[in-house]
């Protein structure tokens, strides 16, 4: 197969340990489910092809990393170094897990606070150091993703308890089966919502304009370009 040349957005996945991260990048990046995950050491990344406003003149593919940063709090204090650079961030909690929704602000606050922990310091982010005045000022796209619905006790009410932070940022959520396929099957509101997400990133990496009406495109570095065969050597795990 001919080789091909797309630009590329960098996409963090974290919450916390056990939500299920590896099944739902599984199922976004291939679009079938993985009934045994593994435990992610460090960071495991993959990779989709996103057509960027699909079905428009505008239409362009680009790779999309998904990067599953592993949720143990053993590697707390090291995981910084896969948070830079970040395009977009995808929240993802245990609809069965109160605790891990309210963990999602410890992680938002982790990712954004990523400079200040490069610092060699064991300092442990809390829930208070996610500042929405701060998150504003980034602009970068959020998706809050629930795991485990088939788990859910029908009688047990949790569509608002899950719906702060994504009200705070601004974004989409999406509730879902990682082992079933079609809760991400193209045309569908969960797929819909995505490709929004995923055009949002792409949008903001590529195509947003600076106070000086000049398009911000980052350092010449992180513009290269990768092909479809460099790929077959990234997907991969890395330690911490």
């Amino acid at each position: 197969m001919a080789s091909m040349d797309l630009e590329k957005v960098r996409i963090l996945v974290v919450g916390d340990s056990g939500v299920g991260k590896s099944s739902l990048v599984q199922l976004v990046c291939h679009s079938q489910p993985v009934l045994n995950p593994g435990w992610t050491i460090g960071a495991s990344v993959e990779v989709k092809i996103h057509d960027y406003k699909e079905g428009t003149p505008s239409q362009k593919s680009y790779f999309a990393e998904f990067w599953d940063i592993g949720g143990s709090v053993d590697h707390a204090t090291s995981r910084h170094i896969f948070y830079n650079p970040v395009h977009g961030i995808i929240l993802v909690h245990d609809l069965t897990n109160r605790k891990s929704h309210s963990n999602l602000r410890r992680w938002l606050g982790e990712v954004l606070n990523k400079d200040h922990s490069n610092n060699g310091s064991s300092r442990h982010y809390s829930s208070g150091d996610y500042d929405p005045e701060q998150f504003a000022g980034s602009h970068i796209p959020v998706l809050v993703i629930g795991t485990k619905q088939d788990q859910l006790d029908s009688n047990r009410q949790t569509i608002k308890q899950i719906s702060s932070i994504a009200e705070e940022c601004g974004a989409d959520e999406i509730n879902l089966d990682c082992t079933q396929a079609r809760h991400l099957a193209p045309g569908s509101t969960n797929a819909v919502k995505l490709s929004r997400f995923l055009d949002k990133v792409i949008e903001r990496r590529y195509f947003a304009r600076d106070a000086g009406g000049s398009t911000q495109m980052g350092p010449p570095q992180e513009r290269r370009r990768i092909s479809r065969q460099q790929y077959g050597v990234m997907k991969t795990t890395h330690a911490d």
